[in-house]
């Protein structure tokens, strides 16, 4: 097999990699999210939903569960993206916050959220500039 074959199929496994990190309707959501500030696991909901509910035109569209919140916030800590903080106590409040792998996947995404205001009508780019990665 020669080289440009090897750096293709190791190329290809890469971004399949890459991409399957980002995988899920609301992973970067989350992580949008949390790039403002370390939050708490029902602000981080309660933002989601109501930032949902402000952009989406289609009404119809299911709110963010705590099901899947729960499941993708796992899937993030599994990928070293955020990081869990648990108060102590029996009641305690738990935070999430961006690890800094979690903050380069970000700036590594920008430019296809970019692309993505580009081509499609009624981007929000000052959503983009708030953001700040």
């Amino acid at each position: 097999m020669d080289s440009a074959a090897e750096f293709d199929v190791s190329y290809q496994e890469r971004l399949n990699d890459a991409v399957a990190v980002i995988r899920g309707r609301w992973t970067i959501s989350v992580l949008a999210t949390l790039a403002l500030r370390e939050t708490q696991y029902t602000d981080l909901l309660a933002t989601i939903n109501d930032n949902e509910r402000r952009s989406a035109g289609d009404a119809t569209r299911r709110p963010l569960s705590d099901r899947v919140l729960t499941d993708t916030l796992r899937r993030a800590r599994e990928h070293d993206l955020i990081e869990r903080r648990a108060g102590t106590g029996n009641f305690s409040s738990v935070w999430y916050r961006l690890t800094p792998k979690g903050r380069a996947l970000l700036r590594a995404v920008r430019p296809l959220l970019e692309w993505a205001h580009e081509y499609s009508e009624g981007g929000d780019s000052a959503a983009l500039r708030k953001l700040n990665i």
